[in-house]
């Protein structure tokens, strides 16, 4: 083959290679602003929440209102259609250039060179951002990850990376876990009043989440930034239950991976894709964005936080909104997130 030949057709191959390796995920890249120049990855692959509903929709922005470049990874099926709770995620290669990271994940378990790549971005203390079920992140790795699983019991790392990392796992027994009945009760949640004066708290005012309560213990070096209520219904503005008190529902934390350098995580056991309509509660988790990579500074009481895009998301169900859609289906500012083809 002559070298004019070899050229080509290495072409050729870059070309096709750099077609498919953006074809398993979506970027939304802004024009201006505070987070020009920085990258927020976001990693949604949950069963029930919506995180692939969530996660896009937030993402959008972070980019249009802040200037971000923002990259969606998603769980994904062998053909490459977008899958809940998917512990196939193409594109972690992202983290190595990644400033946040923003996680809604729920019992996956990726391959180790998945988690190589991970668990060097926490030993870096890269702010991490924790949603709804990535309390339980992690579920059925083996061998020399297993230690991140939610139900990890060894002294080293109880409750694996949910617990060490976020603050928090899943564990009914210890008081983590659901709290009043799901898909029957949603969730008011109010700012402890002590911390009305937190950054990640800036404007937040009403904050309605149709996602059910969890209770939760958070680790004892967290700062608890907002409390829930059950509510006696789904309706907004329904009465909370009397019988149940109010439990920690967002939190931050400092952590440190392995001795490595210290970084900034915020969790909330809220932000389903329909919890998100509430202004209160996408102007919470926008904040803690930015709080998370020690941007304070660049959160506004009155920052615009409106969608970007049509959003109309689905009701939270382990059944699947849409079993058809690929990541390139939401590219763009202007594609609905997301929509059953026709």
């Amino acid at each position: 083959m002559t070298a004019r030949r070899l050229f080509i057709a290495s072409a050729a191959t870059l070309l096709i290679f750099s077609q498919s390796h953006a074809a398993d995920r979506v970027v939304y890249e802004g024009d201006s602003g505070p987070g020009k120049g920085k990258h927020i990855l976001f990693i949604a692959s949950d069963h029930e929440y919506r995180g692939e509903e969530t996660c896009p929709a937030i993402a959008r922005i972070m980019a249009k209102r802040y200037g971000f470049k923002c990259t969606v990874l998603f769980g994904q099926t062998d053909e490459g259609l977008i899958k809940q709770g998917s512990s196939l995620i193409p594109g972690i290669e992202e983290i190595e250039n990644a400033d946040m990271l923003f996680l809604f994940l729920r019992f996956v378990h990726p391959e180790d060179p998945w988690m190589e790549k991970f668990e060097a971005y926490l030993k870096q203390g890269g702010p991490v951002l924790g949603l709804r079920t990535t309390t339980h992140a992690f579920n059925g790795l083996k061998g020399q990850y297993s230690y991140h699983n939610y139900n990890h019991s060894g002294e080293d790392f109880v409750g694996g990376f949910g617990r060490q990392v976020l603050g928090e796992t899943w564990n009914p027994s210890l008081g983590a876990g659901h709290y009043g009945r799901n898909h029957k009760f949603a969730t008011a949640m109010h700012t402890v009043p002590e911390q009305k004066t937190h950054p990640v708290m800036r404007g937040v005012k009403e904050m309605h989440a149709m996602a059910g309560a969890y209770s939760a213990r958070p680790m004892p070096d967290s700062t608890i930034l907002a409390t829930n209520r059950v509510l006696e219904s789904m309706e907004v503005g329904a009465k909370p239950l009397e019988d149940k008190a109010p439990q920690p529902a967002a939190w931050v934390r400092n952590y440190s991976f392995k001795g490595g350098k210290k970084g900034r995580a915020f969790c909330s056991t809220q932000g389903a894709s329909e919890d998100i309509l509430s202004e209160g509660v996408r102007r919470m988790i926008v904040n803690a964005t930015l709080w998370c990579m020690d941007m304070e500074a660049h959160i506004k009481a009155d920052a615009d936080v409106s969608f970007v895009g049509p959003y109309n998301p689905s009701t939270f169900s382990f059944k699947p909104s849409v079993t058809d859609a690929q990541p390139g289906d939401i590219k763009g500012f202007d594609t609905p997130i997301l929509k059953p083809k026709k």
